[in-house]
């Protein structure tokens, strides 16, 4: 035992009794542990994209009581679409100094959850619909948040996709996609960052609550990850105390669990649970606590520079989506408009338990004033918010003021109330009376931008049949008003990439038919199918494709090379600003495995470089896609694979623009599966080192060619699905012998591998979004 904070929390926990035990897995308040001897209490706090601390009576879960002015960072949804790990980590490492500042040691956050369904209410916390760009992101910001000496608490543990009915609702899912997209954020995670705790989450999983869910909590996240830290549930996720402990639970929360700790003592006593669990959730409390000590540290913050970070974190969040005879970015003089209540109210964060009150608030219209001292700035209203009927007095007047001006620039998006944590939203429409107002403007101004602000997916269409110029940042923080005006006139070239697809219509979705359940059930019908995978598999066009987002100047893709290295390949490609202004590129490289023998999708996001350029510079990026990100969940293995073969290596700028691909060959694992009686004949036959066994057994009983025509089937697609045990085996002794022979003959053929030649080529091409 090495770790002298495990050696310590042992001893702590040796000198305690049983109910104190017990009572180190409840909260002593809402927002702190229990404090016993040998084993110091620690505060928590909410906050992925902000601290909120409350004191005292204000304290809850909803955001409803007043915290400490706190920076507001963009939350997921804009951080997301940076693509950028370094600055996650920068943000994670501000946010430790502020929740040293007071006196928290652990912060609860990142939310990894996969953006499913653009409906999901809670969908402004998450990150992303990939989970490789999820885990990425997540991993840094950890690390960030941990350097510092606070705590993250990997949340929401596992397939909470949905808001509606959360604390009941069984996600039901298989394996495959449990695995490959609903697990596999928090894996990375887990394994590259180990995160001081991880939060458990409302919901159920194939029926069983996440809270007390053994396999969830133990086999895969101890047993397999190696998770070291502390598993805590979500505030009043624990419907039994002991069924939960004894899964694999540490910590419920929040406090006033003393009747829960009594019947965790009597469980023992009792005999229904074993005293060596309670040992096992006590030791990850004191150890939990023993760190939070050991890393406290007087802490200077500096307000100022994180609102500069926070200002620096918003503009690279702003996706240019379109820019129409290059609209932007805008000249400093002229005439502006500005349109729209959320230019003077923004709307900048989420609501519910991450809700932050900020130590200050960029507004937008003051911001594009002070950006543009030579330009005239007038201001009209619009539309009202919330207000489903069109105000016909605030429309006339802002469209009179765009006739009058050289250029508008248009605010819309969702308030407040129409997405929050604790329900979903029905459709992903703008507002009517939006429309409408952007449609007579754009009727007198046809230099018209629109801003979008919205934590969650917009049905765009209409937007992008009006305007020439679209700008969409998700939600951006305090530094928000900043960030947009430091894009608008070129101080920041946008470099953003949507981290969800934007699809046509909200029927295109792959969770449209599952999403979001009913009867306290939802099924994960679209299977591994989610995102970008759903829409490619599909062949459905998308309005704006995930990863996709324009600059002000113009790049080139050079020279692509693949090659296999230790634990995975080694993808570099040359590029070049061609345009004339500095930039910065985000270069996406996704795989597809070519000829596969199983269900994929027909690529996936495997690695992400990117490279800041001067006009006319050029740079060799290098991404190392690690092998563990080529591999599938095999189901019926129970184990992650790498298939055997060919793989195309993209480099792209979106899932949809590829510029560059690079064939190579992998060498996969052995992923054989046992032989027994009820494996197919043709499974067997699609092996080429078991197909000569088959035939050298029983190629008499195999059809010739014209049997069946009589019948109008094709005989051998028939004998195909059959078991072999079906064809050969028997009631009688000879029977079952032959069965036997064969299917032993069968597995010394498959015993030997031969060895595979690694090679490559490639092949440039340029496309189109």
């Amino acid at each position: 035992m090495t770790d002298p904070i495990e050696r310590v929390a042992v001893e702590a926990i040796g000198y305690l009794d049983l109910a104190q035990k017990a009572q180190l897995g409840g909260g002593e308040s809402f927002w702190e542990s229990k404090s016993l001897p040998g084993v110091p209490a620690f505060t928590m706090a909410d906050g992925p994209h902000g601290l909120r601390v409350q004191k005292g009576d204000a304290a809850d879960h909803l955001g409803l009581g007043e915290s400490a002015p706190a920076t507001c960072f963009p939350p997921a949804v804009g951080l997301g679409q940076s693509w950028d790990p370094e600055l996650a980590h920068r943000i994670g490492r501000a946010l430790a100094a502020e929740s040293q500042a007071q006196g928290v040691s652990v912060l609860l956050g990142p939310g990894v959850n996969i953006k499913r369904d653009p409906r999901c209410g809670r969908n402004f916390e998450y990150l992303s619909e990939d989970p490789f760009l999820t885990g990425l992101l997540a991993t840094s910001w950890v690390n960030g948040l941990q350097s510092g000496g606070v705590g993250a608490s990997l949340k929401h543990f596992a397939a909470n996709n949905a808001e509606t009915d959360r604390m009941r609702l069984s996600s039901d899912v298989d394996d495959r996609p449990l695995r490959e997209i609903y697990l596999r954020a928090f894996e990375r995670v887990v394994r590259d960052a180990q995160p001081w705790t991880v939060m458990c989450s409302y919901n159920r999983i194939n029926g069983v609550l996440a809270s007390q869910n053994r396999w969830l909590l133990t086999d895969v996240l101890r047993g397999e990850w190696g998770f070291k830290g502390a598993v805590l549930s979500d505030w009043g996720a624990v419907k039994d105390r002991v069924a939960a402990v004894d899964a694999g639970l540490d910590l419920q929360m929040p406090g006033g669990t003393s009747p829960f700790d009594a019947r965790v003592v009597h469980a023992v006593r009792s005999g229904r649970l074993n005293e060596a669990v309670v040992d096992r959730a006590a030791a990850a409390i004191a150890r939990t606590g023993l760190r939070a000590q050991a890393n406290r540290r007087p802490v200077d913050v500096d307000y100022d520079a994180h609102h500069s970070l926070a200002r620096e974190a918003a503009a690279r969040s702003i996706v240019l989506l379109k820019n129409e005879g290059d609209l932007l970015p805008l000249a400093e003089s002229g005439r502006l408009a500005v349109i729209g209540p959320f230019g003077v109210e923004p709307r900048y964060q989420g609501g519910g338990s991450s809700h932050v009150r900020t130590t200050r608030l960029d507004i937008p219209l003051h911001e594009i004033r002070l950006r543009a001292p030579r330009a005239t700035v007038e201001f009209a209203k619009g539309f009202a918010v919330g207000q489903t009927e069109e105000p016909n007095q605030l429309l006339v007047e802002a469209v009179e003021l765009a006739r009058r001006s050289d250029t508008a620039i248009v605010f819309l998006g969702l308030a407040a109330d129409q997405e929050s944590e604790g329900f979903d939203r029905e459709n992903i429409d703008l507002p009517a009376q939006q429309l409408a107002l952007l449609e007579a403007v754009v009727n007198v101004q046809p230099r018209t931008i629109v801003m979008l602000a919205a934590g969650g997916v917009l049905h765009l269409a209409p937007v992008h049949a009006l305007a020439p110029a679209i700008l969409s940042g998700g939600l951006l923080g305090q530094a928000g008003g900043s960030a947009i005006a430091d894009i608008l006139f070129g101080l920041v070239n946008p470099s953003a990439r949507l981290a969800e697809t934007v699809p046509m219509r909200i029927q295109d979705a792959p969770s449209y038919l599952h999403f979001p359940g009913s009867h306290s059930r939802v099924r994960y019908g679209e299977g591994i199918y989610v995102g970008y995978r759903g829409y490619d598999a599909q062949e459905r066009s998308v309005l704006y494709p995930f990863g996709h987002g324009l600059s002000y100047t113009s790049f080139s893709y050079e020279k692509l090379s693949v090659d296999p290295v230790a634990d995975g390949l080694e993808v570099t490609v040359t590029i070049r600003n061609v345009g004339r202004s500095a930039g910065r590129e985000i270069v996406q490289i996704y795989a597809s495995k070519i000829d596969s023998e199983i269900d994929r999708a027909p690529q996936e996001l495997v690695g992400v470089g990117r490279v800041d350029l001067q006009p006319g510079e050029s740079q060799t990026v290098r991404v190392r896609v690690e092998r563990r990100d080529l591999a599938y969940w095999h189901d019926q293995l129970n184990q992650w694979v790498v298939e055997d073969g060919r793989y195309l290596i993209s480099a792209a700028r979106s899932s949809r623009n590829v510029c560059l691909y690079a064939e190579v060959v992998v060498v996969g694992d052995d992923a054989t599966v046992p032989i027994n009686d009820e494996t197919t004949i043709g499974e067997l036959l699609a092996h080429p080192r078991a197909a000569p066994v088959v035939m050298a057994s029983f190629g008499a009983l195999m059809p010739q060619a014209d049997a069946g025509a009589a019948l109008g089937m094709d005989v051998m697609k028939m004998m195909a699905s059959m078991p072999v045990g079906r064809v050969l085996g028997g009631a009688d002794p000879e029977s079952t012998e032959r069965l036997n022979a064969f299917l032993d003959a069968v597995t010394a053929a498959l015993t030997v591998v031969p060895p595979m030649n690694q090679d490559q080529e490639t092949t440039e091409r340029t496309t189109n979004e």
